[in-house]
C-alpha cells in the first residue's frame, strides 16, 4: 500500500470522535482509493506507540471484526460508553460521519 493512502487512512482514523465508530468501507470511500480490506490491513499494522484510536473501526455488520485484539477493542468502546446489543452489533446511530 502506498504510505500516501496509508497516511489518509490514519488521519480519518484520528478524527472519529469519542463514543462513535465507523466502518472500514467508510472509511476506504473517504480516500484516494483505498478498499476496506486494505483500511483493516493498514490497522492490523499500526506502528507501534500510536496513539490512534483504532478500536472505533468496526465491519460493515456493525460488529468487532474478530482478531487478536477484540475482546481489547470491545473493551475500549464500552469505556466510552458504545453498547452491544444482543448479537454483538453497535447501534447505526453512533455510525461516524
Amino acid at each position: 500500500m502506498r504510505s500516501e493512502l496509508r497516511e489518509q487512512i490514519y488521519t480519518i482514523v484520528a478524527q472519529i470522535p469519542q463514543g462513535r465508530v465507523t466502518t472500514y468501507g467508510r472509511i476506504a470511500k473517504m480516500t484516494d482509493g483505498a478498499t476496506a480490506r486494505a483500511v483493516g490491513s493498514a490497522m492490523g499494522h499500526l506502528p507501534s506507540g500510536h496513539e490512534l484510536p483504532w478500536h472505533r473501526v468496526i465491519n460493515a455488520g456493525l460488529k468487532v471484526t474478530e482478531h487478536g485484539g477484540a475482546v481489547r477493542q470491545r473493551e475500549k468502546l464500552r469505556a466510552e460508553g458504545v453498547v452491544f446489543d444482543a448479537k454483538g452489533c453497535v447501534n447505526a446511530e453512533l455510525l461516524w460521519p
